[in-house]
Formats: C-alpha cells, sequence, structure tokens
C-alpha cells in the first residue's frame, strides 16, 4: 500500500481486512490532524491523547460501517477530532469546580461576558454546521432565510425583492426553518452547549 492511493482505496482495502492499509492512512493524515488537534488545546501531551481517541473512534467507526462519506475521508475524520476536543472541553468544565467562600466568589472575578475556549469553538461549529445544512435546502427558502438572518431584512423587504406576497415570505421561512429542523435530526447535529 502507498500514500499515493486514494484514500477510498485505502479505506475500502482496510475493510477487505488489509490492516496496512489503515496505517497508510493514519501515515498520510497524521500530521495534519494532529496540528488540528494540537491548535485547539495547546497541549502535546494532551492532544497526542485525543489524537490516539481520534483514530480509536475511527476504527470502530469503520468497523461498525459509519464511514459513507465517499472522498470525504479527512473531513470526516476532522470533524471526529473536533468533537472529541468538544467532549475534552465538556468534561473539564464538569470537573472543574470551586467553591465560593464567605470572602471570595470565583464569580466577582470572572467575567461572564468573555466566552472560553470551548463555547468560542462550539459557537464556531455550529456556525459552520448551520451554513452547510442551509445550502441543502430547496433555493426560495434558502433565499428568504439568508436575507432574514444574514442580511437583515424585513418580510416586506424580502417579499418585494423576491416579487412574492408577504405571506409567501413567510411561508418559505417557516418552511426553512421546518427543514433545518429536519437536516439537524437527520446528520445528528447538537446545535447547543448541554
Amino acid at each position: 500500500m502507498s500514500i499515493k492511493q486514494s484514500d477510498q482505496i485505502l479505506v475500502q482495502s482496510y475493510l477487505s481486512g488489509d490492516e496496512a492499509a489503515f496505517e497508510v492512512l493514519i501515515r498520510k493524515h497524521k500530521d495534519k490532524v494532529f496540528a488540528f488537534i494540537l491548535s485547539k488545546l495547546k497541549n502535546y501531551n494532551l492532544a497526542h491523547d485525543v489524537f490516539q481517541d481520534t483514530f480509536i473512534k475511527v476504527i470502530n467507526s469503520l468497523k461498525r460501517g459509519k464511514y459513507n462519506e465517499e472522498g470525504k475521508f479527512v473531513p470526516w475524520v476532522m470533524r471526529i477530532a473536533h468533537n472529541l476536543v468538544i467532549d475534552h472541553f465538556r468534561r473539564q468544565k464538569k470537573t472543574r469546580s470551586i467553591a465560593p467562600t464567605k470572602d471570595f466568589d470565583i464569580f466577582d472575578v470572572i467575567s461572564t461576558d468573555e466566552k472560553n475556549a470551548e463555547e468560542i469553538l462550539i459557537d464556531e461549529q455550529i456556525t459552520s454546521d448551520v451554513k452547510k445544512l442551509i445550502q441543502e435546502l430547496p433555493s426560495d427558502q434558502k433565499e428568504v432565510l439568508m436575507m432574514r438572518y444574514y442580511r437583515d431584512l424585513s418580510f416586506k423587504e424580502i417579499a418585494e425583492i423576491t416579487d412574492v406576497s408577504i405571506n409567501t415570505a413567510l411561508g418559505r421561512m417557516r418552511y426553512a426553518v421546518i427543514n433545518l429542523r429536519k437536516l439537524v435530526e437527520k446528520h445528528n447535529i447538537q446545535l447547543q452547549l448541554n
């Protein structure tokens, strides 16, 4: 097996029992995946642990037949790594607790307006996920949604621009939201912090 072979062929070879094909996949993509994890965690040892967990999850998912994104192996692996980084931040948040005393309350020194690294990461992922889902909507629904949320236009303005009634614009928006919810469920995407 050679690094020059496509990810798709390497995945198929691995699923057919060729363990060496998976080693090639790791060699081929380890620098990119590790650099991504390290950039989020800023801790080499922790990044190494999450990197290993990522590929363990990749192996388990492949063996259970959970991989079906032909030609998109690296984005799929990066998504798994990203989710594991978020899981790390969630666990860290749950275990980190400082009890207030009579003289000291942690909330006196913490600004609640600033987002921590986990919240920023989750916000970025949610924004990215929503933008991808919007692209799957029918064009008339996508158009109304983009005008309303990204251009901050009123439904009256949207109706005038698209040359439809306000009720039609409202209807398209309603269906866009309904369809987005269905897409969120279909892709099993989490749009908020637990």
